[in-house]
This record gives C-alpha cells, structure tokens and sequence, in this order.
C-alpha cells in the first residue's frame, strides 16, 4: 500500500510490559492531559474507545484502549459478504471429534501472490465463537504482503512464526515478528501483515475466550516462566493514507469486506491495556526438576486463557524452549501420558526431543483428550539407555496450544493430502520387558 508510515523512532521500538497501561504519540502532544475524552481532541483529532472486555468486568481483567486518530471508526460504508477461503469456524460440526492420533506434514505451497489472509487455513477447534468459549487452529502459508487490513471480532490471534519474518502494521503502530516470536492481535485490532521474506508460514491460535495473560506462578514464587518486562508494545504510527483501502472483517466466523476511502491505521496516539505486542519465546525461563522426575509440562506455559473453572484453561499456549536436563534416575524426554487436555503441537525449528522422525517444522500433532501418546519407540529405547550426564536441549524450538475441549477438524483438514497416513506405527515395536520377580 502506498502512503505515508511515520514513527517516532528510527526502525522499530517497543515499550516494554504485559497487560499494563502502556501510552504512546507519534506526533508530540496528541495524547490529552488527564482526560480520555476531552470535548476537543488535540491537534483535530478523534477520541475513540476500543474495549476489549465488558466495561464492568473486574479492574485486573478488563482490557480497553483510547485511540486518538485521524478518522472515527464510525466512517465507513456497509461491510458486504466476501468468501472465506479455507478459514473456519467454531461450533465446527461438519464431522465428529476424533480420538485417533493425528499428524500432518507443512502446509503445501501456495498459489503466487496469497497474502497471509488468504493463506490461512483452519485445522480445527471447538466451543463457539457466538458464546465466546473456546478457539480454533489455524495454520498459513504466505507469498505477499497484504494490501488490504484485517481485523477479527470473534477473537484474539496468536501468531507463531515458522518460516519467514511478519512486519504486522496495526492501529497502534508497528511489530515485527520472526521465527521464534510471537505476536498477539487482540480481538477487533485493526491490522496488516507485511511479508519480511519471499514467503512465509506459521501457526495461528484464535482464541474465543478470556483474552490471553500470563498464568499464576503459586509455589514457583515471583519470577519464572515469562517474565512481564519481555513482552513489547509497538510505538505509536499511523497511516495518513486517501485513497481506496479494502477492510476486512471476521464476524461470527464468516468473513465481510467493505472498501474504505482512507486507511484505518491512522491512530496518531493511544494509551491502555488492549494493545498488541510480540514476545521472544527464547527469553523463557524454563523451570524444571534438578533432582529426579520429570514435572508435568504446564510448567512450560508462556500464557493461559482462563475459563470459569479454576485452573483450567479454555487454552494454554506452551513452549518447549531450550533448557538443560539433569534429573538423576529419570526418563528424561515426555513420559507416555493421557490427559483430560486436547492438545496440538507444532515445531518452529529443529527437532523435538520425544519424537526421532516425522515431526517437522510446519508441520503438526493433535492429540485429542486420553489419546495415549509420548515418545516413540527410537526415542524410548535410546533415553531408556542413555547416560544420566547433564544435556543442554537447544536444537529445537516446539510449542502446544492446550484446551480443555476436543478439537474437532475442519472437512479439508481430515482428507488433507499432508495429513501423514500410519502415524500410529511410531509406536508399533514397543516390546514387552515385563520379567515377574517370581
């Protein structure tokens, strides 16, 4: 898109925090003085705000921000239906949820010029995005950068880089994403996703539910896990842009379009807590046993979105991050487990350590509520075997987004042609060793 992107910095910059009231100007003095609405905006501009919580949910939880921009919301024509791709949405009831352990191999090679709107395509999920309960898994594959903006009512996205860096322009200014990061749009965010490679590809996470905090730390104590003063906001810039722009919008899991005469990321300032930002998944602080054992893996989770059962998350977002193994007289990869948690998993880079072969980067897992799974038969044999000495993990970066639902497939996500066919045999050859004392 041609126009004018101004910023306050050379190159990008951040303010630093998690879900704490950020402020931010691109032009001096276009935030007001202790006021979020004063009867004339500075510099002619417009107050706006943009609530991403219900205004009386409690003060910890709730999540809004001003915008002071060019232009109100408000102005702009009838948003008419447009085809939704490959993009689907909760409740997903065109087939039943599946126990089966299930895994894919990357998403193929897109068409020249897919955006990374075009290129997303939707795996699976569950609840329903009218009641705000629940998320989907989508995956996209990207060869341009956008031209059009996208925001999404029916949720937060969660956008994991695999391939390919992001540079996201949103309302509130610029973030930059690459293998390794993530970015979280917040629901109804405008914004546009520029292509920082010949192409692109990665994970999405939308989650319908409570948005996304850092979970509870209770006996680990004040610091561990993610720390709050890694996650970054963008700086204030804006887009002084005339001119057709065409507006997309996801409602209820179909997609509308309507063609602007100006840009919509023409927020000048803007101070609050619903807010954008990117985190380094390499600056986790992995928290793990220095004894024997092996602690359950919500030890691994970066953020949790909170459902009205305590402790029990509408869905985590985890990461195996690079860390040192030490425990004495211990199976050190993952143990062979069943869980009352759906889980899909994904790898950015490298390999993961429970799995010898078949698990790739852009590829992906799911294993729906007590499937049995855990290493395969390689990796059980060698780490049955291994020499207890401490091992540093660095050659992999996999994450898992966890709900407490199944994950229902899409139609096209059953039949895929990458959807890897014998995925059960990993675990064929597991020999019986049991030997009776007596």
């Amino acid at each position: 898109m041609s126009g004018d992107a101004r910023k306050t910095a050379e190159g990008l910059a951040y303010l630093s925090g998690f879900g704490n009231e950020h402020s931010s100007q691109a032009v001096p003095g276009a935030l007001p003085e202790g006021r979020n609405s004063p009867q004339r905006a500075p510099l002619g501009l417009y107050a706006e705000q943009l609530s991403g919580t219900a205004f009386t949910e409690p003060r910890a939880d709730n999540r809004r921000s001003w915008l002071y921009r060019i232009r109100p919301s408000a102005a702009h024509p009838a948003f008419a239906r447009a085809g939704n791709g490959a993009i689907r949405t909760a409740p997903f009831t065109q087939a039943v949820p599946d126990p089966n352990r299930l895994r894919w191999n990357p998403l193929p090679e897109p068409e020249t010029g897919t955006d990374f709107l075009a290129g997303l395509w939707t795996l699976g999920g569950n609840g329903d995005v009218a009641q705000r309960t629940g998320m989907a898994v989508h995956l996209y594959h990207a060869t341009a950068s956008m031209e059009r903006v996208f925001s999404d009512a029916d949720g937060e996205l969660l956008i994991v880089p695999e391939h390919g860096g992001l540079l996201l322009r949103t309302e509130f200014g610029l973030l930059h994403a690459e293998p390794g990061h993530v970015a979280l749009i917040p629901r109804g965010v405008r914004f546009r996703v520029e292509l920082l490679d010949e192409r692109a590809r990665g994970y999405v996470c939308e989650n319908y539910g409570a948005p996304f905090r850092l979970p509870d730390l209770g006996p680990i104590g004040a610091n561990g896990l993610a720390n709050v003063r890694d996650f970054m906001a963008p700086v204030a810039a804006y887009e002084d842009v005339e001119g057709p722009v065409e507006v997309v919008n996801k409602f209820c899991g179909n997609l509308w379009t309507a063609t602007y005469d100006h840009s919509p990321l023409d927020v000048v300032a803007w101070h609050g807590n619903h807010v954008p930002y990117v985190y380094d998944l390499r600056r986790f602080n992995v928290i793990g046993t220095i004894s024997y054992d092996h602690p359950d893996p919500s030890i691994f989770t970066v953020l949790t979105s909170p459902s009205d059962t305590p402790g029990l998350a509408g869905v985590d977002f985890v990461v195996f991050a690079p860390r040192w193994l030490v425990g004495e007289d211990t199976f050190r990869p993952p143990y062979f487990h069943r869980n009352v948690m759906s889980e899909y998993m994904g790898l950015i880079e490298g390999a993961y350590d429970a799995k010898a072969e078949g698990f790739v980067p852009g590829g992906g897992s799911l294993h729906n509520m007590m499937s049995a799974h855990g290493p395969d038969r390689e990796t059980f044999d060698r780490a049955s075997a291994a020499e207890l000495k401490p091992q540093r993990i660095d050659d992999g970066l996999a994450f898992m987004f966890e709900t407490r639902w199944p994950v229902t497939l899409t139609p096209h996500a059953a039949r895929a042609e990458h959807l890897q066919q014998g995925y059960d045999d990993v675990w064929q050859g597991l020999e019986r060793h049991f030997r009776p004392l007596h």
